[in-house]
């Protein structure tokens, strides 16, 4: 069951893709039409996120989760950066 919304605010852009790469289930990018955009596939990246990159950061962006796992990475990547990711 899908998790509820994370919103994300001046994402390193680069980062964000790493930490995509390392999630198990399927993350998607809302838009604020209602979209949803699986992250997972490397097009799908692409396309979604060209959308919304101002300056080489994501301005805005909510994303959704299968994996809670993967919501607790991508939660500390919002909040802390590549420092939040959990050592290997």
């Amino acid at each position: 069951m899908p998790s509820s919304p994370i919103e994300l605010h001046e994402i390193d852009v680069p980062g964000f893709l790493k930490v995509l790469d390392e999630c198990k289930g399927n993350v998607f990018l809302v838009t604020r039409e209602g979209d949803h955009i699986n992250l997972k596939s490397k097009l799908s990246q692409l396309v979604g996120l060209t959308k919304l990159i101002e300056g080489g950061k994501i301005a805005e962006a909510f994303i959704i989760c299968e994996n809670p796992e993967d919501e607790s990475k991508l939660f500390r990547f919002n909040l802390f950066g590549e420092k939040g990711k959990s050592p290997k």
